[in-house]
């Protein structure tokens, strides 16, 4: 049997655009030095253009537009051609794909777009479907998804584009300080703390910069802590916990990526009852909102009581040299190779299993 052919998608039309391509570079460089893959690389620029990377350097090559340099390309919607279109001098090519993994965080690529025309074009990829990336990729629907299940969670009220914002029952209901943020919007992009009335008005006109709905939420003295779930139906938890230390007041995009006084921990200083109904809530959300493959699962747990509130679910978390989701899967004796392959196989085992109309065995 020869190479798998999988093609890594990143870059992308998202605010996330830079962490994707480093989260690209590390899956990248693992699948090649496996040598079980051939690699094939969709690079997306920031304006939405489609192009074949053939570089090896992805921070220095696409340092500059990529336009020009390399071929345009796009993966097709026929499931005839299963595969890239490449756009070459010398004609159209079709590369025949066995996979994908949209390393595309963020809008257009977490959020159950990409994974529609990969559906539509029969192609196994790695992550959620279409349904599980939109609704984790919306705080809000999520959030209504986490409480049907019984999961506790902070309080929060919803903003939308157009409402008329009432303030003062904004504060009676949450009090301060409260976060604000962008409904779907990844890596704390646009979130906010606020203090004061001044600071509530201020941060909820930055998270509508952001995306049309807003998330406002109470504040919780508490640890940030993250797990690793894998799998499609039966999925499984990493052993170990994760626990952040965020360098700034809270763990916005300057802690989690340009800051590294930020501190991850693992395992995380759980007790055992504590760290057991976390990864029992972590795999109840992970199946309400029809996850699949991989999803980093955050809570916060309060630092005087013990008390577990889900945050969210991050379901192409990142793979760069900071990231928690591969970090934890490691510490708990997977490592990122195996990691890799793994989810791989997940996203040939989730589209036999949904294609075949038998779901009597578990994928």
């Amino acid at each position: 049997m020869g190479k798998q052919r999988v093609c890594v998608l990143f870059g992308g039309v998202s605010s996330e655009h830079d962490i994707s391509k480093i989260s690209a570079e590390t899956i990248i460089g693992i699948l090649e030095k496996s040598g079980k893959y051939e690699i094939h690389k969709i690079y997306i620029d920031r304006s939405g253009s489609w192009f074949y990377y053939t570089g090896s350097d992805i921070k220095k090559d696409l340092s500059a537009p990529a336009a020009g340099r390399y071929d345009k390309a796009v993966i097709s919607p026929s499931r005839d051609d299963r595969g890239i279109l490449r756009f070459a001098e010398n004609g159209v090519e079709v590369i025949k794909l066995d996979a994908a993994i949209p390393v595309l965080h963020g809008k257009n690529g977490e959020d159950g777009t990409i994974q529609g025309l990969l559906e539509i074009a029969g192609i196994p990829y790695v992550g959620s479907g279409v349904l599980g990336s939109s609704v984790c990729m919306d705080k809000c629907v999520a959030k209504i998804l986490f409480k049907e299940a019984g999961i506790p969670q902070a309080n929060w009220v919803t903003l939308k584009a157009g409402d008329e914002i009432d303030v003062k029952e904004i504060e009676e209901k949450l009090g301060y300080p409260c976060f604000i943020k962008p409904s779907n919007a990844g890596s704390s992009v646009g979130i906010s703390k606020a203090r004061s009335r001044g600071e509530l008005i201020d941060g909820i006109k930055l998270a509508f910069e952001n995306d049309y709905k807003v998330l406002i939420e109470e504040f919780i003295e508490a640890s940030e802590v993250e797990s690793a779930v894998l799998g499609n139906f039966d999925p499984k938890i990493a052993e170990n916990i994760g626990e952040i230390a965020p360098a700034n007041d809270f763990y916005d995009f300057d802690a989690k990526y340009l800051n590294d006084s930020s501190e991850l921990t693992i395992p995380a200083k759980l007790n055992k009852e504590t760290e057991q109904k976390l990864k029992d809530y972590a795999i109840r959300a992970y199946k309400i909102c029809e996850c699949r493959g991989l999803s980093r699962v955050d809570f916060f747990v309060n630092k005087s009581t013990g008390e577990i509130k889900l945050n969210e679910i991050n379901t192409l978390p990142g793979f760069t040299s900071i990231s928690m989701y591969p970090k934890l899967w490691e510490k708990s004796g997977l490592d990122t190779a195996a990691l890799l392959d793994k989810l791989i196989d997940c996203a040939h085992k989730r589209m036999a299993a949904e294609n075949s109309f038998d779901f009597s065995k578990k994928a």
